[in-house]
């Protein structure tokens, strides 16, 4: 903290008055780089354009795209704080608690999009609601984006659709081909 203090120009006891402690720090960090920036930060995550676009879609398979969308961004810009969390939490006790929150309110978040197609009767038929919070936790963690991003050598636009057509091909009904029945008789 004190080449922090240093480099804002202000005394060591100020950073930990403002922000509590190391994890304080890095939690706010990490909240304003996510967010696209400080500013940003102080803004509901459902007031924040690309997910306003995605709560007034009302086609299912946009809204997961526009989902989708919001996914490269936050991975490039949140990585390498979350990488560096992610060791650090392995040593640091408070580290580890701040990791698990970011764990869980990623998760909450990705719930609440998971909930609001359930909530559209947008979810496939039979797919229990946890499941697919599980489904979305998985595919849009940092881990799936770095083996194919950074590992694989995938561009950003490559993984967003791949992760548009995985979350619609798990999340969504099947499609109906042009000009059949809207229900099939059975």
């Amino acid at each position: 903290m004190p080449a922090i203090a240093t480099g804002a120009g202000v005394v060591v006891e100020t950073i930990y008055r403002v922000f509590g402690s190391k994890a304080g720090l890095f939690r706010a960090v990490i909240e304003a780089v996510l967010a696209g920036g400080a500013k940003r930060a102080e803004t509901p995550i459902e007031q924040r354009p690309a997910i306003r676009a995605v709560i007034e879609e009302s086609d299912g398979r946009r809204q997961v795209d526009l989902y989708a969308a919001t996914q490269p961004g936050i991975h490039r810009r949140g990585g390498p704080l979350l990488r560096a969390l992610s060791a650090a939490a392995a040593t640091d006790p408070e580290l580890r608690d701040l990791w698990r929150e970011m764990e869980a309110w990623r998760f909450g978040g990705q719930s609440r999009f998971v909930a609001m197609l359930a909530d559209q009767d947008k979810l496939r038929s039979g797919l229990p609601i946890e499941d697919a919070c599980d489904v979305v936790w998985t595919l849009c963690s940092l881990a799936v984006y770095d083996l194919l991003v950074i590992d694989r050598g995938w561009s950003d636009e490559q993984y967003r659709t791949w992760l548009s057509n995985s979350l619609a091909r798990e999340l969504l009904p099947e499609p109906r081909p042009p000009g059949s029945p809207a229900s099939a008789a059975g």
